[in-house]
């Protein structure tokens, strides 16, 4: 009998062979990377049994196999499974069926996914089989996998071309446990660098092919790494006739490019390539800028000598041709940053937590949708159904999350009660589940929902999926584990989102509303349940209550005050829930932070109150600290200068200090030059420049200008598709910061970034920007 081994999967894939379905795997183990076999498998799809006699006539001349294991579809039909021998038999049937007006059900997945969703195999796994070596690899044929613990320790490695203009490669920066090396075209010379020099091009190829076999990764990480330097690497080898092996056992890696949507993605056999940028997107990183530059600076405190691409470009070919042992060690410093990122995030052990929990790839961006999909699904087939296919068209939209009319003003003493999870918590309570949908409305004791949903009290899982992932999270938290509950976080958080998109099978806009809906429902009782203490509420936002205090408080009876208020609330869900429906209640509203002085503003040149948009002096601990949501100060489309004024502004009127000096002072600055630094706005473009026609913002104008000058120049073209212009306004409209020609126009940003952050805040305490600045600005 062959022995039980661990592993986790890395990479997957199905193929045709010989007539048959081939599925193989590539794990990490703790002896090794193996290559896992499984054979035999069978692709399948699903139709009502109703429609045999039609779909014998359709697929007459296919061979398949029929069977009725007694499944049903949400509609309640009965459903047969086809089974082929090939996915191209398959696809065929599905197009052939679907022609015919059948319903096709669950054919969209390919074999190696379905066989890993059927076991609840995510991430880790055990398996056995007849193992045996094949060159440098283990592998293992007749193989049967199964859900496992096993945690790995992925051996990783970072990686970074240089390159010209034009795409030539001049070198490769490759930096992991114990090695830290540069490969580099051209003649051997002294430098402080491990340096491996290689004649042209063809040559740094293969000599990468032979650091990665040698190194032998399991992770390749980089910056911009799949889109960038992955690409670069397969378009040149592709240019020589090369076909680049960068996988395991010799194999090839390959790449996929979505010509609409401009998406890139790489198969690397047996290794996975995860790019940075991605990946801290995933995690929920936020940064004005996801250049390596502004992330390792953010992050690390250090970074590259410049972000100036233009520039930095010249250099990099400067230096191939006159320094090639400063462009090594500029190369390799960009792995290293990588790295130390990557340490610093943990976000290797976020993705692998994600992968474990939900069975997505590790180098799998976003992918909600199908997180939810293969922790669902098993369940779902376990208990005889199968999952619908699309909504048609779309779907209808779902009601968003509950946001009250705010009551601008500018306060003392306001709480902020935050419930914890809101939106799984409701699930948790009112049992919503797509099944539970399904069957709750033939059930008269089924739990209410909204827009007619009915949901069954007994049958259901993604409660308990939810209530398993709850406790997974406080133990992460005991734990201190800070990836591990994040994962599970975005995890939770995510369900509701899945359920009112479209885009997911499981879709029906019953559930979302139920959730949201109801929502909006428990945030109004909740308020007027605050309110009947004498207390009052200024706001409300999806899951927080802003509450206004009656009478004098500091930090101590604050929060005093603030944990008495939840628990009374908490206690009013759980009698309720009980009297009216018979429910546990799993709502949790929690006290979060005390504001010594709070600031609700108006929509700008309105008098009603404005959403999502406050600040605050929170104290915490003895401690003071401003806090500032959705205004200029953190709004990255806003100039430093907005956000430096706007944060002394608002910390001289919470500590009551008279502000017209520093207005009159940051205006004279302004106008006297002395603040240029603060001028230049920074705007993300999010189209390609060519697909600017009906509208040109400064933003376009701007690229449009510096991409004008860099093609005079002989420079690369920055911003034909898509990046980040730095711009001034000038007496000449929007010029790039490089290329800047004209006078600055010092009126605009008065009346555009000083007068609006003034002028919401000051009238609250009797004065104007106006009537603090009009001698000064005359004098202008």
């Amino acid at each position: 009998m062959n022995p039980i081994q661990q592993g986790f999967v890395l990479t997957r894939h199905s193929r045709d062979r010989h007539g048959q379905i081939d599925i193989h795997y590539w794990l990490c183990t703790p002896q090794g990377p193996a290559r896992v076999t499984v054979p035999g498998e069978r692709a399948l799809l699903m139709i009502p049994v109703a429609e045999r006699g039609q779909a014998e006539k359709v697929l007459s001349g296919q061979r398949y196999e029929w069977a009725e294991p007694g499944l049903q579809s949400f509609s309640r039909q009965s459903l047969a499974v086809l089974y082929f021998h090939t996915m191209r038999e398959q696809s065929l049937a599905v197009q052939r069926l679907q022609a015919a007006g059948i319903e096709v059900l669950e054919h969209d997945f390919r074999p190696h996914e379905r066989y890993l969703i059927s076991r609840f195999i995510r991430g880790s796994a055990e398996f056995t089989g007849k193992v045996r070596r094949q060159h440098s690899v283990v592998q293992v044929d007749n193989a049967r996998l199964r859900a496992g613990n096993w945690q790995p320790q992925f051996r990783v490695l970072s990686l970074d071309i240089e390159c010209s203009g034009k795409g030539e490669l001049y070198s490769i920066g490759l930096y992991g446990d114990g090695l830290a090396r540069v490969l580099m075209i051209g003649t051997p010379e002294p430098a402080a660098t491990d340096m491996r020099w290689v004649e042209n091009e063809r040559a740094l190829l293969h000599r990468l092919e032979e650091e990665l076999a040698a190194y032998d990764p399991d992770i390749l990480i980089g910056w911009n790494l799949v889109a960038f330097d992955v690409r670069l690497l397969l378009k040149r080898a592709e240019l020589y006739g090369i076909r680049l092996k960068l996988g395991r056992g010799g194999e090839s890696a390959f790449l996929r490019e979505r010509a609409h949507t401009g998406q890139v993605f790489v198969t690397v056999p047996g290794r996975v390539a995860i790019d940075g940028i991605d990946a801290l997107k995933t995690a929920c990183y936020q940064f004005d800028s996801f250049s390596l530059e502004s992330v390792a600076q953010s992050l690390l405190g250090r970074g590259k000598q410049t972000e100036d691409v233009a520039n930095r470009l010249a250099a990099i070919m400067h230096d191939f041709r006159h320094n090639k042992p400063k462009l090594a060690a500029y190369n390799l410093e960009d792995c290293r940053l990588v790295w130390d990122i990557f340490a610093h995030t943990r976000v290797l052990d976020f993705l692998r937590l994600r992968s474990q929990l939900t069975g997505l790839e590790l180098d799998r961006s976003g992918g909600s949708v199908a997180a939810f999909v293969q922790v669902y699904l098993p369940h779902l087939h376990r208990a005889g159904f199968v999952a619908p296919n699309l909504p048609p068209g779309g779907g209808l939209a779902s009601p968003g999350g509950y946001v009250m009319n705010s009551r601008p003003g500018l306060y003392r003493h306001v709480l902020v009660l935050d419930f914890k999870s809101l939106y799984p918590s409701i699930i948790r309570t009112f049992r919503i589940d797509p099944l539970g949908l399904v069957l709750g409305q033939q059930e008269e004791d089924a739990i209410p929902g909204f827009r007619g949903a009915r949901f069954s009290r007994t049958h259901h899982f993604l409660p308990d999926i939810i209530a398993g992932l709850w406790r997974e999270r406080d133990q992460a938290k005991q734990e201190h584990d800070a990836p591990r509950s994040q994962a599970i976080k975005i995890l939770m958080n995510s369900f509701y989102g899945v359920l009112g998109s479209g885009g997911c099978r499981f879709y029906d806009t019953r559930l979302a509303s139920s959730i949201t809906l109801r929502g909006h429902d428990i945030m109004q009782q909740s308020a007027r349940r605050i309110e009947a203490e004498g207390h009052e509420v200024i706001y409300g936002d999806t899951d927080s209550v802003f509450v206004l205090l009656t009478g004098e408080y500091d930090e101590s009876s604050a929060s005093t005050e603030g944990k008495r208020l939840a628990a009374l609330v908490n206690e009013h869900w759980r009698a309720w829930l009980q009297h009216e429906l018979q429910l546990e209640s799993f709502l949790e509203l929690q006290f979060e932070s005390y504001f010594a002085r709070f600031f609700m503003p108006t929509i700008r040149g309105r008098e009603e109150g404005s959403k999502k948009r406050y600040a605050g002096l929170r104290i915490h601990h003895g401690d003071a600290g401003l806090v500032f949501k959705g205004l200029e100060t953190v709004r990255s489309d806003w100039t430093p200068l907005a956000r430096t004024f706007q944060t002394e502004l608002f910390r001289l009127v919470f500590n009551e200090e008279d502000p017209s000096d520093f207005v009159q002072l940051t205006l004279a600055q302004t106008l006297g030059g002395e603040r240029d630094e603060q001028l230049v706005y920074r705007k993300r473009l999010r189209r390609p420049l060519d697909q600017y026609v009906k509208s040109q913002p400064p933003q376009v104008r701007a690229a449009r200008l510096a991409d004008m000058h860099n093609a005079r120049l002989g420079k690369p073209l920055r911003y034909q598709r898509k990046g980040i212009i730095a711009y001034v306004i000038t007496v000449n409209g929007p010029e790039p910061v490089e290329y800047r020609q004209s006078v600055i126009d010092y009126q605009h940003y008065v009346e555009k970034q000083l007068k609006p952050v003034a002028d919401a805040i000051l009238p609250f305490v009797g004065l104007s920007f106006e009537g603090i600045t009009s001698q000064q600005l005359g004098l202008f």
